[in-house]
């Protein structure tokens, strides 16, 4: 239902990229959204995730991740995430919140999309606290300028715990009243719409959610030439 027209270098429409280490990356001024990706893309896909997930992982891994990573790097869309830690207190552990207090030190050298790659694709499994440290330390040796003093410290000693907070309750509050507890993960806003639920099945669907992004694109495209 929606990906883009063109894109190229012409005034106006988004870039293209070689690989995942040149994509644009920040932090939003709500201070928990993160950004990969041109921000003149017309198509913004806002993820919700808990990176002990076994379902985001699928996405990720053998889903539309792989598709929305292709269509970041074409220019097509951008993707914004939203970081979840609720399996922690779920499955009991701390994993998540490490995890993504790591990401945001990432985040801090320009890595943030890298890692978050090797973070799942090498998951552990959800029953098993396995993302201590030692372990976030070793995959960030995976990354290419990522591991240094700043970081290492940053990773051991917790140093964006409060990101890791206000990152939990802005997933909550994603959930509206209907999901006080927040809409679940992986979860996936395209453009403002969330998929809904019961549609999630198009998240493990490469192919059908490349044809919903470029439907969207097409869409805002055309939306944009009558204003």
């Amino acid at each position: 239902m929606f990906a883009l027209a063109a894109c190229g270098q012409q005034d106006g429409l988004a870039g293209t990229y070689r690989s995942v280490e040149e994509l644009p990356e920040e932090l939003g001024r709500d201070g928990t959204t993160v950004t990969v990706g041109d921000p003149r893309a017309l198509v913004t896909v806002h993820l919700y995730e808990d990176l002990r997930c076994p379902v985001c992982e699928e996405f990720e891994i053998s889903g539309a991740g792989p598709d929305l990573r292709e269509a970041t790097l074409e220019g097509t869309a951008k993707t914004q995430y939203t970081l979840a830690s609720f399996l922690d207190d779920r499955v009991g552990g701390s994993g998540s919140k490490k995890a993504v207090n790591a990401l945001r030190a990432a985040l801090e050298e320009g890595k943030f999309a890298e890692y978050h790659e090797v973070l799942y694709a090498n998951q552990p499994e959800e029953v098993v606290d396995g993302y201590t440290d030692a372990f976030l330390l070793e995959l960030a040796g995976q990354v290419e300028g990522l591991r240094g003093p700043e970081f290492d410290d940053a990773v051991r000693t917790m140093k964006y715990r409060g990101f890791v907070t206000a990152s939990q309750k802005a997933y909550e509050m994603a959930g509206g009243p209907a999901e006080p507890e927040g809409p679940g993960t992986p979860t996936a806003v395209v453009n403002g719409t969330p998929i809904p639920a019961e549609y999630n099945g198009i998240l493990m669907d490469g192919a059908a959610f490349t044809e919903l992004l470029e439907s969207v694109g097409r869409a805002t495209l055309w939306e944009a030439d009558r204003t």
